[in-house]
């Protein structure tokens, strides 16, 4: 299993910043997303930035979320400085 979310924050550009459970950090970008059913709703910034933990995952208040795996393998993870 791969690790999941412990902390979300938005990001300009429909990106998502995400602290995994394993101490990995990485961004998420939705942009492919937002021409897709349900996430269309994403597009309005305000409620994209309505971003919260659900679950070990990331979703907003109409129930759209993304398979925490995703988020995890799909991720642009960040190399800590002095690592």
């Amino acid at each position: 299993m791969n690790p999941r979310v412990r902390k979300v924050t938005p990001l300009e550009g429909y990106k998502l910043r995400i602290e995994f459970s394993n101490g990995e950090t990485g961004e998420y970008d939705c942009t492919p997303l937002l021409e897709f059913g349900v996430f269309k709703e994403l597009k309005n910034v305000q409620y994209f930035k309505s971003v919260k933990i659900v679950g070990g995952t990331v979703g907003w208040p109409n129930e759209q979320d993304i398979c925490p795996d995703t988020l995890y393998l799909d991720s642009v993870k960040f190399v800590e400085q002095g690592a």
